[in-house]
């Protein structure tokens, strides 16, 4: 079996990018001692990133904005949102968004 120079070095280089950006904060953050303030901030980065990603795919599920009548993602939010306050469990959740998301494309 041939290995192509280019092809390994491809490999190679994205392994490095995908490693160092996580490996490099790592190894210098436990080190160190974080302030209490700074390690408050960063327990909502989370809950913040993943609002982002949800909300997008909510809001603008095509890449665009689109009506409330024919949002059904935002739809199938609803019922999935009230199953996550009222019971605090994450497959209830799930569960109840896929359901509901299946409902509204079959009649709709």
């Amino acid at each position: 079996m041939e290995v192509r120079w280019s092809i390994f070095l491809i490999i190679l280089g994205s392994a490095l990018v995908t490693f160092i950006p996580r490996v490099l904060p790592i190894a210098i953050l436990s080190r160190v001692e974080l302030p209490e303030w700074t390690m408050r901030w960063l327990n909502y980065v989370p809950i913040a990133v993943m609002a982002a990603l949800v909300g997008q795919e909510l809001l603008m599920p095509n890449g665009k904005l689109e009506p409330l009548q024919k949002n059904l993602e935002l739809l199938a939010a609803l019922p999935a949102f009230m199953i996550a306050i009222v019971t605090r469990s994450l497959l209830g959740t799930v569960v109840a968004g896929i359901l509901s998301i299946m409902v509204l494309r079959f009649v709709f």
